[in-house]
């Protein structure tokens, strides 16, 4: 009767949050350990169960599936802070990506820090890194800005940037491609230096890239689809370009700065 009071009273082992990226378009960027975690997990959080449920049966992963999005975070953040309190492992994932990076994630990870709850976030996919990287801008100090306001404020933030000396990484939805590239050819001047990706790690990802004026024409005349990456060059490496002779690009310059290339993989 000892014996059982004592392991009753024994403090329960805390479990642990995972921050587990999932690919942004190829399966093949699943990590191995990302699918072993989520396996050995015994809650995973979906920003959509749907959608991540066609994920994990690829990797046939049958954990307990739990619906966590920008529209119910706020009240289940509680609830979840304490089924790890009381030992279990939950895994935290997006559609795509890294959560917490212009996805859900950020109030989990604050609330967990904030208990002392252990925070581990696996490295791995995430689209803005690729298309930084493939822009041909500068990528040893950039500005991440995520989506812009749709409307307010969403003026006074691009002001704010005018003077910004990095490049500068914003997504973007395809409808509104378009009239941000416009936008920011009003504020930054058409002359600016851009590189617009898409579909990263598909099969047909594509980077578009010159001045902006070049950049507006191009989607001007090619309706742009799946998910967009814009890099703005900094205002410094913009500077760089001044006295330079601003010719157009020929129709075959253009096919070569967008950088298209097939991926055998979907």
């Amino acid at each position: 009767m000892d014996v059982f009071f004592f392991l009753f009273l024994q403090p329960q082992t805390m479990g642990r949050l995972y921050v587990v990226p999932t690919p942004v378009g190829n399966m093949e960027d699943m990590t191995f350990r990302a699918v072993r975690v989520l396996k050995e997990a015994d809650l995973i959080l979906a920003e959509d169960t749907r959608t991540s449920s066609v994920l994990l049966q690829h990797y046939d992963i049958r954990g307990e599936l739990m619906s966590h999005h920008k529209f119910n975070e706020h009240e289940t953040v509680q609830q979840v802070v304490r089924r790890i309190e009381g030992g279990l492992t939950v895994a935290l994932i997006s559609d795509a990506g890294t959560p917490g990076i212009s996805d859900p994630g950020f109030l989990l990870v604050r609330e967990c820090v904030k208990r002392g709850v252990e925070v581990q976030t696996l490295p791995g996919a995430t689209a803005f890194v690729p298309a930084l990287v493939s822009s041909g801008l500068p990528c040893d100090k950039f500005c991440f800005e995520g989506f812009l306001p749709q409307k307010k404020g969403r003026q006074s933030r691009l002001e704010a940037l005018k003077d910004e000396t990095r490049s500068i990484v914003f997504y973007e939805s395809p409808r509104r491609l378009l009239k941000t590239l416009q936008q920011l050819a009003e504020v930054f001047g058409e002359a600016r230096q851009v590189s617009v990706a898409r579909e990263i790690s598909k099969l047909h990802e594509e980077h578009v890239r010159g001045t902006l004026k070049e950049v507006v024409s191009h989607f001007e005349q090619t309706e742009p689809l799946g998910e967009i990456v814009i890099i703005l060059a900094g205002k410094g490496d913009a500077e760089e370009q001044e006295g330079k002779e601003d010719k157009p690009l020929d129709p075959m310059q253009m096919l070569m700065g967008t950088g298209k290339k097939k991926n055998k993989y979907k």
